[in-house]
């Protein structure tokens, strides 16, 4: 059961071209299918309504609430002079999820592919443990987990990064699906070549299986298993992996993408979408180099 992962070659990098060319692509799928009919056209558009939701999170506010009658209906009004009430808002929000999906989708895969990348996983909690019982809105939808932190319920974020802190690839599940997941890594590891490292939760009998395709996942061994000789520049890149650390906290203090406050698994879940495209356009990215001396 996957929620949503990035797949897909980069082709639009705006809104309004973006939205242009999905509702283009729709316009032709739907030609000769007689049973849809035109329906009311919104005041907002799409690619407003995706700018506001992406903006949110370089805000500042925490309530998204205050963020959009105090913020959009008054400072921003000149900007979007068809804004809708807040209410009508909310509820308009599930459309965002195919198309802001696939627009992030473009946004990470327009990150360099520099052959050294780093995984790890982001846990989103949607309710204090004590509430896990009385929890109803994300009752088939999340699960619980285990971090480094602690138990707790909700989603979690795969995350695939390279060196130069841009996100490379993303999956969301439930929270019970383990980082070294099978199909959690076919989905993280698609299409890259090179070293991937990991913490110890990314040990994996497939290790073959993905080094054959051309990615190779470089992860510290534990306690109970036999050492193994490791290239210096692996320890070293293994030392450094905590770049990723940093980049979970950016999404954490500064994108807010993850609260227990949601009514609805498809807003938690475009919430977070949108925290992830907002931090695309983030120029301070947490990077690291590496120089060898092989003299």
């Amino acid at each position: 059961f996957f929620i949503f992962s990035s797949r897909r070659r980069p082709l639009l990098n705006s809104y309004d071209d973006f939205m242009k060319a999905l509702e283009l692509y729709q316009a032709k799928q739907a030609e000769g299918n007689r049973r849809v009919r035109p329906g009311t056209k919104p005041s907002m558009s799409p690619s407003e309504m995706m700018t506001i939701v992406v903006f949110y999170h370089y805000s500042g506010y925490k309530c998204f609430q205050y963020y959009y009658e105090d913020l959009v209906l008054r400072d921003l009004a000149p900007e979007f002079p068809k804004a809708i009430s807040y209410q009508h808002f909310v509820s308009q929000i599930i459309k965002l999820g195919q198309p802001l999906f696939l627009f992030t989708q473009w946004r990470t895969q327009l990150a360099q592919r520099t052959g050294i990348y780093i995984a790890d996983s982001k846990k989103l909690p949607v309710c204090d443990n004590k509430r896990i019982g009385s929890n109803r809105v994300f009752k088939d939808v999340a699960g619980r987990g285990k971090s480094s932190t602690g138990w707790f319920y909700g989603l979690k974020a795969h995350l695939v990064i390279n060196n130069l802190g841009e996100i490379v690839h993303f999956v969301i599940t439930p929270a019970n699906y383990s980082d070294n997941n099978a199909k959690v890594l076919e989905l993280l590891l698609e299409d890259l070549h090179g070293k991937c490292f990991g913490d110890k939760g990314y040990l994996t009998k497939f290790f073959e299986h993905f080094l054959k395709k051309g990615i190779q996942i470089v992860t510290k061994i534990r306690k109970n298993m036999k050492n193994s000789i490791m290239q210096m520049s692996d320890k070293m890149w293994l030392r450094k992996r905590a770049i990723i650390e940093s980049v979970n906290d950016l999404l954490m203090t500064v994108f807010d993408i993850d609260h227990t406050r949601h009514r609805s698994p498809w807003n938690a879940i475009i919430h977070a979408i949108a925290g992830l495209t907002a931090y695309s356009y983030y120029p301070q990215k947490p990077s690291v180099f590496i120089k060898i001396d092989h003299d």
